[in-house]
C-alpha cells in the first residue's frame, strides 16, 4: 500500500478522490500574518478585525480558520488582481538551452516551466498580473529567439 494511502480508511480514500472529481480549480493567496498583527496594521482592535473577516467570509471573499486567512479568487477579482495564469511559449538557441533554463528557473515571479518536445523549448506558466514583469526579465537573457505568450481565459476541464 502507497505511504500516502496507509493513514486512510478505504471510504476515506475513495470520498478524497469524490471530492476531487468534483472539485474546480481556484485561485487563492495566504495571509503571513496574525490577526493581531493586521489589526495593529490596520488601526483598529482585533475584535473589529474579526467582525470584518466574518462579513468577508460571508461574502466568499476570504476563508478563515485557525492560523489562517485566504483570500479566494473573487477578493482577488474584485481588487483587479489578475489571478489567470498565462503561458509563455520560448524557443531557444540549442547551444544555449542550459544556461537560459536555470536563469529563466530564477526568475521569482515564474510558477511553473516545462521542457517540452515539438517546434518550441519551453512552457513558462506565470500568473497574468506578472507576465509583463516576466516578459521584461525573460528579455534579458541571451539564447532566447522567439517568444509567445497567451493568457487563459477559461478554463475548461
Amino acid at each position: 500500500m502507497d505511504k500516502g494511502k496507509m493513514f486512510l480508511t478505504e471510504k476515506q480514500y475513495s470520498l478524497l478522490l469524490k471530492l476531487y472529481e468534483n472539485s474546480i480549480e481556484t485561485t487563492i493567496r495566504s495571509v503571513n500574518k496574525s490577526q493581531s498583527e493586521l489589526a495593529n496594521e490596520l488601526g483598529i482592535t482585533r475584535q473589529a478585525l474579526s467582525v470584518h473577516l466574518r462579513k468577508l467570509k460571508e461574502k466568499n471573499l476570504v476563508r478563515t480558520g485557525r492560523g489562517f486567512i485566504d483570500l479566494t479568487e473573487k477578493a482577488l477579482n474584485i481588487i483587479e488582481e489578475k489571478a489567470n495564469e498565462s503561458f509563455v511559449i520560448i524557443k531557444v538557441q540549442p547551444q544555449k538551452r542550459n544556461q537560459v533554463y536555470e536563469q529563466i528557473s530564477k526568475i521569482s515571479c515564474l510558477k511553473r516551466a516545462y521542457r517540452v518536445t515539438g517546434e518550441i523549448d519551453l512552457i513558462a506558466v506565470v500568473n497574468q498580473s506578472s507576465l509583463d514583469e516576466f516578459l521584461k526579465e525573460i528579455s534579458k537573457i541571451d539564447g532566447i529567439t522567439f517568444t509567445s505568450a497567451h493568457v487563459v481565459i477559461t478554463k475548461l476541464k
